[in-house]
């Protein structure tokens, strides 16, 4: 239906016929980006930690596919994961979230989670309807491998593209200090990996409150 310049949503929602209101509900559940990730705006790592609620870090233990309670229309991925460490928000053992699954292939695949992963995840703050996703999804989903010395790296769907990208100036502006290790890594231009110590260590220091820095 044609709508006019500046129509708010929930205007849309009352002219549309009934059983097309879930539809309009569901898409009013969750942010934009949470519906295709074709859609997604690029963010940089400043971007994603202040946009999220929760970062942590740990390993799936399950992965279920289930229809929405309310949103009868809406499949959605139900994950747990077993939290190893977190980074923002509140210290929990144990977190469970449901993402929205749209497209079948989404579905089939479960978003592309699997028991056993280990993850970092940029976690956004519930909907109403008790949806979430990873900040900028993918961007904010952060798949960990161990390397031959012992040490993690970390790698987003994006490969990191623009991860880093124009961050200095943020993070001088909110006076975060930064190792040496961390201004190696942040100076990389190509998208590629980031050593999960150095990651986590500036993720760390851009979740400070600001009235704390």
């Amino acid at each position: 239906m044609p709508t006019q310049p500046g129509v708010a949503p929930s205007v849309v929602c009352k002219l549309i016929r009934p059983f097309s209101l879930q539809l309009c509900l569901m898409f009013l559940a969750f942010p934009l980006s949470a519906q295709n990730t074709a859609l997604t705006i690029p963010r940089n790592l400043v971007q994603l930690v202040d946009e999220s609620e929760l970062i942590v870090q740990g390993t799936v233990t399950n992965v279920s596919l289930e229809r929405h309670e309310q949103l009868s229309n809406l499949m959605t991925v139900l994950v747990t994961l077993k939290v190893e460490d977190s980074l923002k928000g509140a210290s929990t053992t144990v977190y469970t979230f449901r993402q929205a699954a749209i497209d079948g292939r989404d579905q089939q695949q479960l978003l592309g989670y699997r028991a056993g992963q280990h993850v970092l995840l940029l976690l956004i703050r519930p909907s109403a309807y008790g949806l979430s996703s990873p900040a900028g999804m993918q961007q904010g989903r952060f798949a960990l491998r161990t390397l031959p010395d012992k040490s993690s790296e970390a790698v987003n769907g994006f490969g990191n593209g623009g991860l880093f990208r124009g961050i200095e100036a943020q993070l001088a502006a909110r006076g975060v200090q930064m190792r040496p290790e961390v201004s190696a890594m942040i100076s990389q231009t190509k998208p590629g990996p980031a050593p999960l110590k150095e990651l986590k260590s500036l993720i760390r220091s851009i979740a400070i409150p600001k009235r704390a820095q």
